[in-house]
């Protein structure tokens, strides 16, 4: 008994044994029965989720990123930001020529991926985008940091989209303002400055979730004893130190601090503590505590969760993979490289939360204390979305968004990405026929050939299907290469005893009735992939095809070299059909 499953990928299949006929001729198996043998079998309609055949784009809508050897983690990030519409067409907005190439162009390595990420209907390479970064193959297989991929990313992005119709997007986008603050509290003295942020740094150690975060980010510190503050004039004084938002971008990135420096230990660690984060974040909370007296009171700092980043594995490896809400609808999708896969909100939340899952203990000799183990996969990054710019930043993105020259480009790469897929599924009802002629050994023998006549890989082919009768692709040959059926004779090759390779024989007119495909199969003893034939033509003075000769079985053909002692150079001359007999002594 066996059994294969049948899917796109695999839609041809057969079995070479089923077993031993010394068994099937035994009269004690039972096989046969009056001479006869019954072969059963069962076709059935299964539906089986099959890591090979599954179809993101028809589950979900989305296709996924190839990963190159270990940039899962820079997949996650390019589907975060593939999935902030407004960003994404900011992206297609910047300025590119038809005559930049990828490899050396960040935007329009960027453009095309995230165009062949709308409309590919299988995963996408990042190979072109990692050559832009300047990356080679050993980069590729090195994990860079995600939040410093991100900052260099925005930076290079920002650069080039100055003096465009897309100038500041980033910064209208991502930028949020703090106040760093130090202020006296025996005389009247303060100290402010502004930054800018384009993400946050979060405290997950001690912090039982976001907000937890937020609340030690902003918490006052104070500066008393030996460690006072020089308030310029007023000398050291006793005063409080702390940080206030005075804005917050429309999309607030948040970078969880899962790995640390643990100094006990002299290396890295990462934290794999409970943290929870909301659905909803709200940064007004308790009267706005985390706003400066500058921030505008005005703007309703409520946000929405659109993507959670998730990091499974240790401080020394591990795989990358992002929860995002690309509508913010309830529907959550996992990209997870090359595959995407609906997801539940427990799935994207409540799982990711870290630390430690209990089991319960089903040894009945044991307690019932339940058994614990530590989660390894937990979110080190999340991207929220203010509800009042949602509806801004969710936009709508279609082909008019995109440059002409990017559009056809891309059409014409897609389209040949297609044309070599459906060859490669059709190839099976093709066959490749390899025609020389004597214009090939002209050109061939003295340069590329000396001992032999033709290098067939240099001669023009043909991707004929095997159904075409031989007559037809006489007339394909004509078309092609200007040479009347009535004027054509083919000859097979055949390979000699000292492996060069001569026309051996023409083809009989019961072998021009069949079909491509059983002459190839009948003169094919080799079962190579292709079928190599010499095209004889005669020509007359004026170079037009004449009648040929016939043929008879003493006639053959002979190939002449001509070698000048003198320029010390080989060079085709010609050949004739002559009449030879071979005399056996």
């Amino acid at each position: 008994e066996t059994q294969h499953q049948f899917s796109a990928r695999e839609s041809d299949w057969g079995f070479t044994s089923f077993m031993p006929l010394s068994e099937l001729y035994n009269p004690s198996r039972g096989y046969l029965v009056n001479d006869t043998c019954v072969i059963e079998a069962e076709v059935a309609v299964c539906k089986v989720v099959d890591y090979w055949s599954y179809d993101s784009k028809k589950e979900t809508g989305y296709v996924g990123l190839k990963n190159q050897g270990a940039t899962c983690y820079m997949n996650s990030l390019l589907q975060t930001l593939y999935h902030i519409p407004y960003f994404r067409k900011a992206v297609y907005h910047m300025p590119t020529t038809e005559n930049d190439m990828p490899s050396g162009s960040i935007p329009l390595a960027l453009q095309s991926l995230f165009y062949k990420l709308q409309y590919n209907d299988s995963s996408v390479s990042t190979k072109e985008l990692t050559k832009s970064f300047g990356w080679d193959m050993h980069d590729s297989f090195m994990q860079h940091d995600v939040q410093e991929l991100n900052r260099v990313l925005s930076e290079k992005l920002e650069d080039k989209m100055k003096g465009t119709v897309v100038e500041g997007t980033i910064q209208q986008l991502f930028e949020g303002h703090h106040m760093n603050y130090i202020e006296c509290i025996n005389v009247d003295f303060k100290s402010t400055r502004k930054e800018s942020f384009y993400d946050l740094q979060l405290d997950v150690k001690g912090c039982q979730d976001v907000y937890a975060s937020f609340d030690k980010y902003v918490e006052v510190e104070r500066l008393e004893g030996d460690n006072k503050y020089h308030a310029e004039q007023h000398g050291l004084q006793d005063a409080k130190k702390g940080v206030l938002f005075i804005d917050f971008p429309p999309v607030l990135q948040l970078q969880l601090k899962r790995f640390e420096y643990d100094f006990m230990r002299d290396t890295m660690v990462k934290i794999n503590d409970r943290y929870e984060f909301p659905l909803q974040l709200d940064l007004d909370r308790d009267d706005g505590k985390y706003l400066s007296p500058d921030a505008d009171r005005n703007v309703r700092n409520l946000y929405t969760l659109h993507s959670v980043l998730v990091h499974s594995g240790g401080v020394h490896g591990g795989h990358y993979y992002a929860f995002i809400r690309p509508t913010l609808s309830d529907q959550w999708f996992k990209f997870d490289d090359e595959r995407v896969t609906k997801e539940d909100a427990k799935r994207a939340l409540e799982e990711q939360y870290g630390g430690e899952e209990e089991l319960p203990q089903t040894n009945p000799g044991l307690n019932n204390t339940p058994f614990k183990f530590t989660k390894y996969s937990n979110a080190y990054m999340l991207v929220y979305i203010r509800e009042s710019d949602k509806d801004k930043i969710i936009c709508n993105v279609d082909e008019k968004d995109i440059a002409e020259h990017l559009r056809i480009r891309l059409e014409k790469d897609r389209e040949e990405k297609e044309r070599r897929k459906k060859e490669k599924a059709e190839a099976h009802l093709y066959t490749i026929i390899k025609v020389a002629r004597d214009d090939d050994l002209t050109a061939q023998i003295g340069k590329d050939i000396y001992f032999d006549l033709v290098d067939h890989d240099k001669v023009p082919s043909f991707r004929i299907q095997k159904q075409m009768p031989f007559t037809q692709f006489k007339e394909e040959v004509a078309k092609e290469l200007g040479i009347p059926t009535q004027f054509q004779r083919f000859w097979l090759w055949a390979k000699r005893q000292n492996h060069t390779y001569r026309p051996n024989r023409p083809l009989t007119p019961q072998e021009e009735a069949l079909t491509v495909g059983q002459l190839k199969e009948a003169a094919n003893k080799a079962h190579n992939a292709e079928l190599k034939l010499f095209l004889e033509v005669e020509l007359g003075l004026d170079l037009k095809p004449l009648t040929l000769p016939d043929k008879t079985r003493e006639d053959i053909l002979l190939f002449f070299k001509l070698y000048d002692p003198e320029k010390e150079q080989l060079r085709y001359f010609s050949y004739f059909l002559t009449f030879c007999i071979i005399a056996h002594l």
